[in-house]
């Protein structure tokens, strides 16, 4: 199964162009069962890399471009009375999916995202006292532009909780943006790509991961430095117990794509800010990306 892996990456790598950090996070967040958010400057490669994915997956695919006019029911699906039948019908949303690219999520009202809560933790949605699952896996992979803020709406908390990842793509080197006009005539886009991994390989992988060692001194080590988010003084609101479990299973899946079968404190420095820094509430003037490079810097991987 590991050179199942190798092959997704090798996939993405035809139509992506440098992003081999933004590729292997967004496969942690699938491998480890969560989801991924990708915030940046429009333009970079987010929707290209969510659409790739999904393309790689032989699954179900559905996207939402979100607007400030997107209904909840718009998301979920809804019951629609069946005149020849006599009675509701329910009709299933886009999220009854295997893989959900939710575009600009931020451009879509309060009450829109929270039709993703439900989903994005249970795996079900609830509609009219009925709760029927989504279909399993389910991953969500969100974009937004965190730099234009007319005619959106910030994400609360509970919703940013929701992502196991949130990381920028960045601009590309000179050399990246070169290669990239290069394939404009010979390159290969989404559709072009051909699955590379079932859903059943896609399953084996999770259960594999979950499989990877993390000694207790490493579980402690995460533990420290996600209470330590909680007392700092730049911190209004620290990361919450689901914020220890996403790094554990982050660390988890790392470990796994690179190939061992135990995590070290390398991977848990590589992906603390990624999974813990849109957790937080820092103070004023203050970075969430910073914050966790300095408590890195401070604490000990030993007890």
């Amino acid at each position: 199964m590991r050179e199942r892996v190798d092959q997704l990456v090798q996939n993405l790598n035809r139509t992506i162009v440098g992003k081999t950090d933004a590729i292997r996070l967004v496969l942690v967040a699938l491998i480890s069962g969560g989801h991924a958010l990708l915030e940046d400057v429009p333009g970079v490669g987010k929707t290209l890399l969510a659409k790739s994915l999904a393309r790689c997956l032989d699954g179900k695919f559905q996207r939402i471009q979100c607007t400030p006019d997107l209904l909840p029911t718009d998301i979920t699906g809804t019951n629609i009375w069946n005149p020849s039948s006599g009675e509701f019908q329910f009709m299933p949303g886009p999220v009854f999916t295997h893989i959900l690219l939710t575009d600009e999520i931020n451009r879509a009202t309060p009450r829109t995202q929270s039709a993703l809560l439900e989903v994005m933790e249970e795996h079900q949605v609830t509609i009219d006292g009925i709760s029927r699952a989504v279909p399993n896996p389910f991953f969500v992979i969100a974009t937004q532009n965190p730099v234009e803020y007319q005619g959106t709406f910030p994400l609360p908390e509970a919703q940013m909780d929701r992502f196991a990842l949130s990381f920028s793509l960045g601009y590309p080197t000179a050399a990246e943006e070169l290669k990239m006009l290069q394939r404009l005539q010979t390159g290969i886009r989404p559709d072009d790509l051909s699955p590379c991994l079932s859903l059943e390989e896609m399953q084996a992988l999770r259960h594999q991961c979950l499989q990877v060692r993390v000694e207790a001194s490493l579980q402690e080590y995460i533990l420290r430095l996600v209470r330590a988010t909680r007392s700092d003084e730049e911190i209004t609101l620290g990361a919450s117990p689901r914020g220890s479990v996403a790094l554990y299973r982050a660390v988890q899946a790392l470990a796994f794509i690179e190939g061992r079968d135990y995590a070290i404190p390398d991977d848990v420095k590589y992906l603390a800010a990624p999974v813990l820094a849109h957790r937080l509430i820092p103070a004023a003037g203050q970075s969430g990306m910073t914050i966790i490079t300095r408590l890195l810097n401070s604490l000990p991987v030993g007890s």
